[in-house]
């Protein structure tokens, strides 16, 4: 878990990081913002994770290092999940795809000799410049995925965020990554006049999750 609190950043300033991102690694950099993916899931992506058609994504691999060795296991907690995409990043993974050599085992992401990533090289030669060309500092591949727990707990509800995230329990989005929002307390003070005052159609107020059913969000940032 993470031992200091995450950098929250907006929709707006995830999606110039992502602008600012080298080719393809401005799809994996989108991937944890507006999926919420850890790192090592997006680095175990392969082809056949990838549905089109429902605009799914498969998440039942996790790429990490151990002792200078890569290793592919199943998600932390084993937490395998299928999450819905923003169609516009949908439609992009699609026309990466038709170019990405390989077949159904092809990982989406790699090196230029198609090793697997390794993290500190791929923030290093990718993540990083593109955080400082979008005008941002202390960012971390983790505060995306942070950053996308709280814009789905604010917006959806926390459970849906725990789903998101890959979480079995959703204290621990709460604990470690999803954090309040800036103005909402102001937004629960309106509100709370209005129930005082015997109404409930308060401003900002949330209606429901707006769940899919299957805890996938149906209307995500789109990139």
């Amino acid at each position: 878990m993470p031992q200091t609190e995450p950098h929250i950043v907006t929709p707006l300033e995830a999606s110039r990081i992502v602008g600012h991102a080298e080719k393809p690694h401005d799809l994996l950099t989108a991937l944890l913002a507006f999926a919420g993916l850890r790192v090592g899931e997006a680095f175990a992506l392969r082809r056949s994770d990838v549905d089109l058609a429902g605009c799914l994504l498969l998440v039942d691999e996790n790429l990490a290092e151990a002792n200078g060795a890569l290793v592919f296991d199943t998600p932390k907690s084993h937490q395998k999940r299928v999450l819905r995409l923003a169609p516009s990043l949908a439609k992009r993974l699609g026309a990466y795809l038709d170019q990405l050599p390989g077949g159904d085992d092809a990982l989406l992401f790699t090196m230029a000799a198609g090793k697997p990533l390794r993290y500190n090289q791929w923030r290093k030669a990718f993540f990083d410049p593109a955080v400082s060309v979008a005008g941002l500092t202390d960012v971390t591949p983790h505060d995306l995925r942070a950053s996308h727990g709280t814009w789905v707990a604010d917006r959806y509800g926390v459970m849906t965020a725990a789903h998101r995230l890959g979480h079995s329990n959703a204290s621990v989005t709460t604990l470690h990554y999803a954090r309040p929002v800036a103005g909402r307390d102001a937004q629960v003070a309106e509100a709370s006049d209005a129930w005082f005052s015997g109404h409930d159609d308060a401003p900002g107020a949330r209606r429901g999750h707006d769940d899919d059913g299957d805890g996938s969000v149906g209307a995500v940032v789109s990139v």
